[in-house]
């Protein structure tokens, strides 16, 4: 798979060039959830992503008041705010399968052990720079540990941070998700993929051709809904993020058929 900026940019270059297009590849967002045994961010949902074959596996990174690197898309779980308390407060919660929540290390580790799938790094942050640094620098560490530099991509809504991320891991892909920014810009600030909801392309379409004139990636997320997931394969996106990978796999194979 895509393991740095410049096999991408060779990718687009080639779907450019050719009368066959591959296609978007399919991020299962926080990963394989919707199916039995699984929920979202567990290592349930990341093994079952890989299982599956998809391109990555979307999850989201919060950090404890220790500095413990922890698994949950919100800011608080079970009621408690993540960042303000410290990780024995909520080490032993469940997730909706039965699971404690995870930590990145526990996450990487897993991931290690499916080599053909991308690891979709997602920071949350509420835009404090001193929790950014922390975190930033821990989790730079921790893919350097388990090797995985080159098979995560980092995307957050914190610009802050992708600049962050963009200084310490030169070629690692990342991405910002907030939609404000045009690609020229975020290019120029040494981010190379625009993450955007699909309605912002829907009104940006012209950001697609711009990104990829700049050799930058365009990935749109949240798209479930099939007549969503068709109008970003039609816009030419390279990624969706979707919370039904298995239908949006399904719909790029058809359209490769189709052919």
């Amino acid at each position: 798979m895509k393991k740095s900026i410049f096999a991408i940019v060779c990718c687009i270059a080639a779907i450019s060039c050719t009368t066959e297009p591959t296609g978007p590849q399919v991020v299962a967002h926080r990963g394989h959830w919707d199916a039995e045994g699984s929920a979202q961010n567990s290592l349930e949902a990341l093994r079952l992503a890989g299982e599956l074959g998809v391109y990555g596996s979307e999850f989201d990174v919060n950090m404890t008041s220790d500095g413990v690197l922890v698994i949950n898309h919100d800011f608080t779980f079970h009621g408690i705010m993540i960042d303000e308390n410290p990780y024995d407060a909520i080490k032993d919660s469940t997730l909706a399968n039965g699971e404690v929540i995870p930590t990145l290390e526990q996450y990487l580790e897993l991931g290690v052990k499916y080599p053909e799938l991308q690891m979709v790094l997602e920071l949350k942050s509420k835009g404090d720079a001193g929790y950014e640094d922390r975190a930033t620098t821990q989790i730079v560490a921790l893919l350097k540990k388990y090797d995985l530099v080159e098979r995560t991509d980092i995307i957050s809504f914190s610009l802050t941070a992708c600049r962050k991320f963009a200084e310490q891991l030169p070629g690692t892909m990342v991405e910002y998700l907030t939609g404000d920014v045009a690609p020229a810009e975020l290019k120029e600030m040494g981010i190379m993929g625009i993450d955007y909801h699909f309605s912002v392309f829907e009104a940006h379409p012209e950001w697609v051709e711009e990104a990829h004139s700049l050799g930058m990636i365009c990935n749109a997320w949240t798209v479930s809904k099939e007549e969503n997931i068709n109008a970003m394969l039609d816009l030419g996106v390279d990624f969706v993020t979707t919370n039904a990978p298995v239908l949006a796999t399904e719909l790029i194979a058809e359209r490769k058929q189709a052919r």
